[in-house]
């Protein structure tokens, strides 16, 4: 397998299922409903903020991997969109599923040579570290929110 498709793979385990530690996003927030995705944890990051925290660098990323140059701001990575009901919630779970899809699919189909190259005109190191980053990025956020929903039940 080229370091490309291991890449891809190595994404989709932590979104979809598969990878070593067994724990992955779609699984995680399955049974979490929209009020618990919403509800503050102390002074911590929603489950909600968290998850689209996590995936904004994913379409970001993918943008560029579409050709498009890098167009994301740290101080609008914590924005969701509004979330008033369950249907809210599963379609922006929905959303997200898809563009991890997406995502997958273009490093799955990025020329293994590409993954040594400058990242943005070097300004964020080569594209393997960047991918490698948003799956390192996934698994930090994710611990965070199985410890969230953790609180969360023991709490309800």
């Amino acid at each position: 397998m080229n370091a490309s498709k291991q890449v891809a793979k190595h994404f989709r385990e932590v979104f979809f299922g598969g990878n070593w530690t067994t724990v992955n996003l779609k699984d995680t927030l399955a049974d979490v409903t929209w009020q618990q995705a919403l509800t503050q944890v102390y002074t911590l990051n929603t489950i909600a903020t968290l998850t689209c925290h996590m995936t904004y660098y994913v379409s970001a990323v993918s943008k560029v991997l579409q050709g498009e140059p890098l167009n994301a701001s740290d101080k609008l990575s914590f924005n969701h969109p509004p979330i008033e009901s369950e249907d809210d919630w599963q379609q922006l779970l929905k959303n997200i599923w898809h563009e991890a899809e997406k995502f997958s699919l273009l490093i799955e189909n990025l020329p293994e040579d590409k993954l040594w190259e400058d990242f943005d005109n070097g300004n964020y190191g080569i594209y393997y570290r960047n991918l490698n980053g948003i799956i390192e990025h996934t698994h930090y956020h994710l611990g965070q929110i199985v410890i969230l929903k953790k609180i969360l039940v023991a709490n309800a």
